[in-house]
């Protein structure tokens, strides 16, 4: 009899970490999903779509850009309070708080503080979460508790322009970030159990995009934006593979997240244009050639999403577009300015594109080569928005400037 107790027990516990810790197809688990490419593999699109949405809930969490990650039943939050930078656990379904963990953060000064909080989306994997802070603070936690696990600081002080905006991954048991600022920066890649540092490429420092992971003829490496390039490094020991001249002009940013397609990696900045170029191994080199380039059309401050071959985006100059990924060529382009500044998230739900500038209005359209045609334009909050949606089933969570909210599409 004691020993059917104990397993009741155990079992019970296995159900509660695996609902923490466990990945499903509805979770989003880092900057763009689990695969950082900007697809949600659970949206079912209502056979018409309502005028607007239903709200569960709304609760306020404090300032910050930062995209949410769902995992099971809970969401995890970075934002910041006051003069802490706070890492909060919502229980998904009523948003009632599990824990919460803070420290102190220095401020965010100048041109950037109309953006105080973070703007780095978090990483969770096997139970352990990564936060970048807005200051270039990086730490690990357990998930299940809140407990710290490390917590390091390279590059005390120094930060890109506008302070920190790349996004962190979690590859192989690695935590890989850009740290530091211009001139003076590298790669990182630290050992999750440890913090140990692995590695480091210091040849260039981050600018605002966020690395993604291509594998050639086995060999595992991460494409970055850097502060004047984009980059291949191999993953195992930060060797750098190959290099893109990649120059922001003027006013114009490298914050748009590299794409990967097979061996081909798209790339975007603006007043640079878009490009896709193909990666390949010959002998122990990597060699790059350009496919295509199309200088008429390229982002700011979002990364497109590439569905069938075809490229959506929102233009730094503030309209969404269509542009064919296998010939370079536009397809469409709208004419309606919803940003005046390129500030818009772009998510593949399926059967539809979901897009949502700074403006607030959640916007969705059919993925047509052909022309652009509207399905829903919904307005979603009060406050400016600049992170991504999180889309699960038929539920989508906001986060504004100060809020956390899920709607339902009913």
């Amino acid at each position: 009899m004691r020993n059917r107790k104990w397993i009741t027990v155990f079992l019970a516990g296995v159900l509660v970490l695996s609902s923490i810790n466990s990945i499903s197809a509805q979770d989003w688990t880092q900057w763009r999903g689990a695969n950082r490419d900007g697809k949600v593999n659970s949206f079912t699109a209502p056979e018409s779509w309502p005028p607007e949405l239903t709200m569960q809930w709304r609760e306020s969490v404090g300032t910050g850009d930062a995209t949410p990650v769902l995992v099971g039943n809970r969401l995890y939050l970075f934002t910041r309070q006051d003069d802490k930078e706070v890492i909060l656990c919502l229980d998904a379904e009523s948003g009632a708080e599990q824990w919460r963990n803070e420290y102190l953060a220095p401020a965010v000064t100048g041109a950037a503080a109309r953006h105080p909080g973070p703007r780095s989306t978090p990483a969770v994997s096997d139970g352990r979460m990564v936060t970048l802070g807005a200051s270039g603070i990086l730490s690990c936690l357990d998930t299940p508790s809140g407990k710290l696990l490390w917590r390091k600081d390279p590059f005390p002080g120094v930060v890109p322009r506008f302070f920190t905006s790349m996004s962190p991954m979690i590859v192989d048991d690695l935590c890989i970030a850009h740290l530091g600022g211009a001139g003076n920066g590298a790669i990182i890649a630290y050992e999750m159990n440890s913090g140990n540092e692995l590695w480091r490429w210091a040849e260039e420092g981050p600018d605002y995009g966020s690395p993604v992971l291509l594998t050639i003829d086995s060999k595992k490496m991460i494409v970055s934006p850097t502060e004047k390039s984009i980059i291949g490094v191999g993953l195992s020991d930060g060797k750098l593979l190959w290099k893109l001249p990649f120059v922001p002009q003027s006013r114009a940013y490298n914050a748009a997240t590299p794409i990967v397609h097979g061996n081909t990696v798209i790339y975007t900045g603006a007043g640079r244009g878009t490009h896709a170029v193909q990666i390949e191994k010959q002998g122990e080199d990597f060699v790059v050639s350009e496919l295509w380039s199309n200088a008429d059309l390229a982002v700011q401050f979002n990364t497109p999403v590439l569905k069938q071959n075809l490229l959506y985006g929102y233009s730094n100059t503030g309209i969404l577009f269509c542009l064919d990924a296998v010939t370079g060529q536009t397809a469409w382009t709208d004419t309606i300015k919803h940003d005046r500044s390129g500030f818009a998230a772009i998510l593949d739900v399926g059967p539809v594109i979901m897009a949502l500038p700074s403006s607030s209005e959640l916007i969705v359209f059919k993925p047509l080569k052909e022309e652009y045609s509207e399905l829903a334009n919904i307005k979603i909050a009060d406050l400016p928005t600049y992170a991504t949606p999180v889309v699960a089933g038929n539920r989508i969570y906001i986060k504004d400037e100060q809020s956390i909210t899920l709607w339902k599409i009913k």
